[in-house]
């Protein structure tokens, strides 16, 4: 379109219709004559004005904020509603539609033609539902079918932080994350556009200021007569706080579950430690030998010193091990023992360090090493000698550098822990063989501390006979029968092959085969076999159940079989409480629910 000149401004100024032609800064430079009568200024008093001027309050800023910035990106409006005041004070509500005119290369605008009209009825409520659907307490946006942003409400604007001038006009691809934006691209805007209705679709809007929303999207599409889509009006519900409450919760439940497991395995570990039945730490005996290994044991318990205890087996190494930590600093912390001799070649380094969910097959989920669990504490490696070659260097790692890692996993772990090993080998000659690393042996060797054979402990023989005696009577519920002379002689002559360990279960065995208050050690020790029988009750007690001279294991475990049964049936086969059997028995309620699962017995069903 030229510039107007004077025949065509003449021509222009005689349209019966309200027009405005506007310079490149969008200010008055002619009108019609119409545009005169109708509004009451004269072209002088428009000179040098912009339409916004001459506005209402809220049409100035609708035209500032939203109208503007869209005719400078489209450089077109059309049938937008602005209300004018006339020259005597009355609103004016009109439509206008506007046309940009630009330099021949287009690089500036040169001026604008505006045409107004009066709305009809029609288009005085498309205004009403405009006004109501900006003022909304919802987050509302209404885009195009090329997906530009054509309206949105207040809220919307409020959520999000924006001006409405900074977004009308705008594609909606601006204001969604990368995450949501990716399905979108390349032309798939348009596609879903075209779909239509949706419901309760995910998304997340990316705020001004940069933060994220999670929102769940509805939209209902508005269709020509050709069943095309001409706009979206699309409903957002922020969803931010729902989602990151149900995230905590998730990752509460995640941490409840994974303590839970620790709490499990902690309680299985700790199980393998020295306890009840070791006396807590309490070494019976007064012998030279034993004092000398206590002397050891004093000096090294408070130092933070790696221990290397070398006996042979049943001697009490596990005993020595929980001496020393019961005498050390990490007393309240754990003792955690790891049997080397009981774990296949393919699973220490798990049992050491642990592993991560799917490190390997049947590693269902994260699992915590008794390195790891051992933390604070100390950890008693028994059978050392029994670890592989393979995973003797990560131990070393461990106990030069108190690092390692899981199984599966590239992060580093810190550990403080003392070790305690043992083993019943010659660790030299197996370092001498290539069969033990020679640095692991040292390291592990600082303090060494021999536990003595139980045939070298002299009078300890008799006095641990005793002690087990009392024990093992209380127990099974008998009353504690007292050792012989002879008992005491054979007791003392015999080698010991099995040391302490054995010694225990010839008292047992001796307990359980007894009758009153006469020990049965003739029929428990190999070597007392020459001993005379207690004399037998008198007649009119129960008569002494008739046994051989040795009694074989099944026997045996059917003379404890019978015991229990026995005790609970005098207690109405209540195992706990005053009065139960466990009581009757002077054991554990636990440690008879034990017993009799491993000898099989359940109680009789009750009689209707």
């Amino acid at each position: 379109m030229p510039e107007p000149n004077e025949q065509s401004t003449a021509l222009i100024r005689s349209l019966p219709v309200l027009l405005a032609l506007l310079d490149g800064e969008g200010r008055f430079l002619d009108v019609t004559d119409e545009w005169e009568r109708r509004m009451g200024y004269s072209r002088d008093d428009l000179r040098g004005r912009r339409p916004d001027d001459l506005a209402t309050p809220p049409s100035a800023t609708r035209i500032r904020e939203e109208l503007l910035p869209r005719f400078r990106r489209t450089g077109r409006l059309e049938h937008v509603p602005v209300e004018f005041f006339t020259r005597d004070g009355r609103a004016l509500a009109l439509l206008a539609t506007t046309v940009a005119v630009y330099a021949p290369d287009g690089s500036s605008l040169r001026y604008s033609v505006s045409l107004f009209e009066e709305p009809s009825d029609r288009e005085r409520l498309e205004r009403r539902y405009l006004d109501l659907y900006e003022s909304t307490p919802a987050m509302l946006h209404t885009i195009d079918p090329e997906g530009r942003i054509t309206a949105v409400s207040n809220h919307w604007l409020a959520k999000l932080g924006y001006q409405r001038n900074e977004v009308i006009g705008r594609s909606i691809l601006e204001f969604i994350s990368d995450e949501s934006r990716g399905p979108l691209m390349d032309g798939r805007l348009r596609e879903f556009i075209s779909r239509g209705d949706v419901q309760n679709v995910p998304r997340q809007m990316v705020a001004k200021n940069g933060d994220v929303i999670d929102v769940l999207l509805s939209a209902r599409a508005e269709r020509n007569e050709q069943d095309e889509v001409i706009r979206l009006l699309v409903a957002s519900k922020d969803v931010t706080e729902r989602n990151r409450a149900e995230a905590r919760l998730r990752e509460a439940y995640g941490e409840i579950a994974r303590l839970k497991e620790e709490l499990e395995r902690e309680r299985d570990y700790l199980r393998e430690e020295v306890n009840v039945s070791m006396n807590f730490g309490r070494i019976v005996g007064g012998s030279p030998a034993l004092a000398a290994m206590m002397a050891r044991i004093e000096a090294v318990a408070a130092t933070p010193a790696s221990v290397l205890i070398v006996g042979e087996t049943g001697s009490g190494k596990e005993l020595v091990a929980h001496a020393i930590h019961v005498r050390s600093q990490r007393a309240n912390g754990p003792l955690v023992k790891v049997n080397c001799a009981a774990i296949p070649d393919e699973l220490f380094e798990s049992e050491f360090f642990g592993h991560v969910r799917g490190a390997f097959t049947g590693a269902h989920r994260d699992r915590v090493g008794r390195f790891e669990l051992a933390d604070g504490g100390t950890i008693f490696l028994d059978e050392v000698g029994e670890i592989p070659l393979s995973l003797q260097g990560k131990l070393l790692r461990v106990l030069q550098e108190r690092e390692f890692e899981r199984v599966g996993d590239d992060r580093t772990r810190k550990v403080d822990v003392r070790v305690i090993a043992a083993t019943n080998k010659d660790l030299e000659k197996a370092v001498e063989a290539g069969e033990f690393r020679e640095d692991l042996y040292y390291r592990l060797g600082v303090f060494p501390v021999q536990v003595p054979p139980l045939r070298k402990r002299g009078e300890d023989v008799v006095q641990l006979a005793q002690h087990f005696l009392g024990q093992v009577s209380r127990q099974f519920g008998r009353p504690v029968p007292q050792l012989t002379g002879d008992q005491v002689e054979a007791l003392r002559r015999y080698d010991w092959p099995g040391n302490v360990r054995e010694l225990k279960n010839v008292i047992e065995r001796a307990v359980i085969l007894s009758r009153g208050d006469k020990l049965r050690l003739d029929l428990s020790l190999p070597e007392a076999g020459a001993l005379p029988a207690p004399a037998a009750p008198p007649a009119s007690g129960p008569g002494p159940l008739p046994a051989p001279d040795i009694l074989t294991e099944a026997a045996m475990r059917e003379l404890q079989r019978r015991n229990l049964v026995a005790a609970l049936e005098a207690a109405g086969w209540r195992i706990s409480g005053k009065g139960g059997a466990a009581e009757r028995l002077g054991i554990r309620p636990t440690t008879l629910a034990d017993r009799m699962r491993s000898l099989g017995i359940e109680r009789p069903p009750r009689k209707r």
